[in-house]
């Protein structure tokens, strides 16, 4: 019998606008979702992965068409309608789903490659799929094989030690300013692409309070809220200066936001505490004239793109390791998931196999008399050992890779021989 079908479907930063990614039908959380994905006709089991950058479903069935509809139907009952949610939506199956997920979970597939958070994400995912039972035995091995696919990938390359964006770029200097990031809070004015990066790398340093001021208030809500942090109108820009420690500034705007004086008054209300500016728009936020401030620091996207160019090259040749050893994985996870269509016959020969030879046990002492306990553990271990011999070159033939052979023919071959299918003249 063919094992189960994996399927990997969803959408992504690369894949779907935000406008789409938000509306995604999972607003009443992980309990809710799954419990739908449950019912849904024909899925065996389910994993559902949801952030702020993708949504992604992860099952297995028999049909594999027939349940992608329906999941799709579930995910994007309130973003789309008719066919137009298909171009948004990528679609995996086994080896390519196995690998898609390694990838994902080695941080090879984020919108900054090496970040750290997404590990996070993933296993915080498995812990509801795993209460709510909807992950069983395939999903359970391919998810736990994810994490330390992952966990290798951290320990044997340097994929997370090099700044090679824009916006990681930022938070490192960041970092090199203030050192702990834990306690600092943090001010995003625009809510774009790179604004949502840098929160992603703030909020995976650990900082203590995200704020996002944008020209479109729901855009900024939308964002702020996917950081558990909170969102203001760009008005309030002056006043929340007096309260943060970190500035990314990243608006459409075509003249400068913020000048030096508007920042002289601010630093003495705030009592000359450190204020760190980073202005990654072009044209710029910010008044150059700010840096000449005590305890102001300003860098621009020059600057940043300085600090990213000497990392680049570091990190691909990290990014290659790190692909290499996802390679090496998937090959051990497909080769289990080969060796599960070989189970059922397995069991159905050691079970059959069993059957005869206690069967003839039996007869045999039941006709023998004077036979003491130890005679009879003796000759029932004798059986049992001939039995496992007799076994022994049938289930190397079914589990090992043969060129001439494939693992259907030898799965048919064995079930005739044996007479598996037809085992009652065994008796």
């Amino acid at each position: 019998m063919p094992r189960d079908t994996i399927v990997l479907l969803g959408v992504n930063h690369k894949t779907t606008p935000l406008a789409i990614r938000e509306k995604l039908a999972i607003s009443g959380g992980y309990d809710h979702s799954l419990e739908v994905l449950s019912k849904l006709d024909g899925i065996k089991e389910c994993y559902l992965l949801s952030t702020c950058n993708r949504v992604e479903v992860l099952f297995t069935c028999r049909e594999p068409t027939e349940c992608s509809n329906g999941v799709l139907e579930m995910l994007f009952a309130d973003a789309a309608t008719g066919d137009d949610f298909e171009k948004y939506v990528y679609q995996y199956q086994d080896e390519a789903a196995v690998e898609h997920l390694f990838m994902v979970a080695a941080s090879l597939d984020s919108m900054i490659v090496g970040e750290a958070q997404i590990l996070g994400q993933l296993k915080e995912a498995y812990r509801y799929a795993s209460n709510h039972k909807s992950s069983g035995f395939v999903l359970n091995k391919l998810l736990h094989k994810a994490f330390s696919t992952a966990k290798r990938v951290r320990t044997e390359t340097g994929i997370g030690a090099s700044a090679v964006s824009i916006s990681y770029a930022a938070v490192e200097l960041a970092k090199k300013i203030f050192g702990d990031l834990h306690d600092k809070k943090v001010l995003l004015i625009g809510a774009g692409e790179m604004a949502e990066l840098a929160a992603e790398n703030l909020v995976g340093q650990g900082v203590a309070e995200v704020v996002v001021a944008n020209r479109t208030l729901q855009r900024a809500v939308t964002l702020a809220r996917c950081f558990n942090g909170y969102a203001v109108a760009l008005e309030e820009v002056l006043g929340q200066l007096e309260q943060v420690d970190i500035v990314i500034s990243s608006t459409g705007a075509t003249e400068v936001i913020l000048n030096k004086d508007d920042v002289r008054g601010v630093m003495r209300e705030r009592r000359n505490r450190p204020l760190f500016f980073i202005d990654i728009a072009v044209p710029r936020d910010l008044d150059a004239g700010i840096n000449e401030l005590d305890n102001v620091y300003l860098y621009d996207i020059d600057d940043l793109n300085n600090v990213v160019e000497m990392n680049k090259s570091e990190r691909d040749r990290e990014a290659v390791k790190a692909e290499r050893i996802v390679a090496e994985e998937k090959l051990k996870f497909t080769k289990w998931l080969e060796n599960l269509v070989t189970t059922p016959t397995i069991i159905e020969l050691r079970k059959m196999v069993d059957e005869v030879v206690m069967g003839e046990y039996q007869k045999t002492v039941n006709r023998i008399n004077g036979l003491t306990e130890s005679d009879k553990r003796s000759m029932e271990k004798m059986a049992s050992a001939i039995a496992k011999k007799l076994m022994h070159h049938p289930l190397q033939y079914l589990k090992t890779d043969h060129h001439c052979v494939n693992q259907t023919e030898r799965i048919t071959v064995v079930r005739a021989l044996f007479n598996l299918d037809n085992n009652e003249s065994m008796k």
